[in-house]
């Protein structure tokens, strides 16, 4: 293995362009038009266009990426985690063109990926499992009658995925039916398959999970464990490791299942088995991400693994570095840096970063994608960086974050950074008495953070595409709009939406997220009431509900399937007798979104 392909973006490609220059490998980056200036881009040795603007048109293009791999002379293909990171499919084209496929193989990712063959599984090797519905369901009246059954709450799942994508909570019956509508269409947007399954859900659980490397030697370990309860949306925000409060019995549980269910997979590769601790101490088996995890930093600073070699090692066919699991040392906390406003619900956010000012000093790490100027899309994920930081202890770990947070700034785009300073000021997270969980944002966390100002739209991010003749023969080229601007070519040109009003004039109903408008649901001219679910916006392949500021008459002004920017009209709503006046956007209230 010699030349590696990176088929992802943002701070994942520059986490592995960085492990290929350890490990002696030359780099391959990919990008979109809108990434035409990241940092990946510019990091690695080389870059290739993917001519397109959306996920669809480049990073979810396996052909475009195949292509690009035999172009640049690329032996192997490091997928990173999202886009196509646990698509059966891709891996076994990148094997079939004659390629390393940087992870567990095809047949594996399939079997995994299918989260009713994985509980099969689970259930085969005796791996701890809550009540589930015996394959996947058709209707809502299954749930339906699963719930009167095991008793709620229940979770609604995809069968294909993972990611927090495709999965509702019910905790009332009269909410099931929408539930599972809104599941099957998530599952169907993020992962092209809208089979769903039900099984009882643990409430108020925290998220506990293991870090497996698994060789072509036969070796299977556990190298480590890590707690993920801080989510909002199912999505992680703060990860630890190891996990703490754990008994030692639940940590050896925690091991032996994960250890069985990848042996009995034949898992090769750096994968994670996801695990629900309940309050009274039922452990339940979640899932196997068959990638590398977002928050794999965090056990690489307590073991002294770089899990992106570990990949490449195992991808050559050599053997785990360890030949049993690393005990811990220290902790260290992972801080998600996502380009979302935590006043707003944690609406992700699109712009340019003005001031982009890390911390650093003793055991701060930052695994970042952007830099001062960089531009944030609205089409791709919100992560922007990740901020890990170590301590001898929790506690020492900790106070340094505090330190590093304090020290952190972030101007131009909203960030989540005021949320993390608040965790670190909360009881519940750094007290003796651990209570986070899964929903404790949504249910626990009081604090009342306040709303950022809303970002200008990118002007730097794209391309200008055309062509040119040289010799008779036709060359696209594309030009990054920055340099245009500079040379004045695009007096006046921004990227605004092509819906003209003004976004404060009365009775305005905004987009309040960056995503696609999936779909109305209304005709144009009825009637609506104030606070009324008027469509559904699509962010990060995860729902968020567009509310009515207003009651009257609905105008509608977007039509469905089309992208938009947060704060782009959608539509109007006049009531009879004139223009009912409203000076903000209806945001929906974080405990309703998807």
């Amino acid at each position: 293995m010699k030349k590696v392909l990176i088929a992802n973006r943002g701070e994942i490609a520059v986490r592995i362009i960085r492990a290929c220059k350890d490990y002696g490998l030359t780099s391959v980056a990919v990008y979109a038009d809108a990434d035409a200036d990241a940092l990946f881009v510019a990091q690695a040795d080389e870059a290739y266009a993917l001519n397109g603007t959306s996920a669809r048109e480049t990073y979810l293009d396996i052909d475009k990426l195949i292509a690009v791999a035999r172009r640049s002379g690329a032996d192997a293909v490091h997928p990173g985690y999202g886009f196509l990171s646990e698509r059966a499919e891709f891996a076994k084209a990148v094997v079939d063109a004659g390629l390393i496929w940087i992870g567990p193989d095809s047949q594996v990712i399939e079997a995994l990926g299918d989260k009713l063959k994985a509980r099969e599984i689970a259930q085969r090797v005796g791996a701890p499992l809550v009540a589930g519905s015996d394959g996947a369901i058709s209707s809502a009246a299954e749930a339906l009658e699963f719930a009167r059954t095991f008793g709620l709450p229940i979770a609604i799942k995809a069968a294909h995925g993972g990611g927090g994508r495709g999965m509702k909570i019910a905790r009332r019956l009269d909410e099931v039916e929408e539930l599972f509508e809104s599941a099957t269409r998530e599952a169907l947007a993020a992962f092209g398959r809208g089979e769903c399954y039900v099984e009882q859900f643990l409430d108020r659980p925290r998220h506990i999970e293991a870090q497996v490397l698994a060789d072509c030697l036969g070796n299977v370990l556990v190298v480590g464990t890590r707690d993920c309860s801080l989510q909002r949306r199912n999505q992680k925000l703060v990860e630890e490791a190891p996990a703490p409060f754990l008994s030692d019995e639940q940590r050896q549980t925690i091991h032996q299942a994960s250890r069985d269910i990848c042996a009995a997979a034949g898992y090769t590769g750096a994968g994670t088995v996801e695990f629900l601790l309940s309050a009274d101490g039922v452990i339940s088996f979640l899932e196997v991400n068959t990638r590398l995890q977002v928050e794999h930093p965090v056990t690489e600073e307590t073991t002294g693994l770089d899990l992106v070699i570990e990949q490449f090692r195992i991808a050559e066919g050599l053997s785990v570095s360890v030949t049993q699991m690393p005990e811990p040392r220290g902790h260290a906390i992972e801080f998600r840096i996502n380009m979302e406003d935590p006043g707003r619900g944690f609406l992700p956010s699109s712009g340019d970063i003005i001031t982009f000012a890390p911390p650093s000093g003793p055991a701060v790490r930052l695994d970042s994608g952007v830099t001062t100027g960089s531009a944030i899309p609205p089409m791709f994920d919100s992560l922007a960086a990740k901020l890990i930081v170590w301590g001898a202890t929790r506690d020492q770990a900790i106070a340094r974050a505090r330190r590093a947070l304090s020290e952190f700034a972030i101007e131009g785009v909203p960030s989540v950074l005021p949320f993390h300073r608040a965790v670190l000021e909360h009881d519940d997270f750094c007290g003796s008495d651990f209570r986070v969980h899964t929903r404790w944002i949504e249910t626990d966390f009081a604090e009342t953070l306040e709303a950022a100002a809303r970002p200008a739209p990118a002007e730097g991010a794209g391309l200008m595409r055309g062509y040119v003749e040289i010799d008779g023969k036709r060359v696209d080229f594309g030009i990054p709009q920055t340099f245009l601007r500079l040379i004045g070519q695009l007096p006046g040109q921004t990227l605004q939406p092509k819906n003209t009003d003004v976004a404060n004039e009365a009775g305005s109903v905004l987009a309040p997220v960056p995503g696609m408008l999936v779909q109305w649901n209304l005709e144009d001219g009825a009637t609506v009431s104030e606070g009324d679910v008027l469509a559904i916006m699509d962010v990060m392949k995860m729902e968020t509900p567009v509310i009515a500021p207003c009651s009257g008459i609905v105008s509608i002004l977007a039509a469905s399937g089309s992208s938009q920017r947060a704060g782009a009209v959608l539509a109007r709503i006049k009531s009879p007798h004139g223009t009912v006046r409203t000076d903000t956007a209806a945001m929906p209230k974080p405990e309703t979104q998807a």
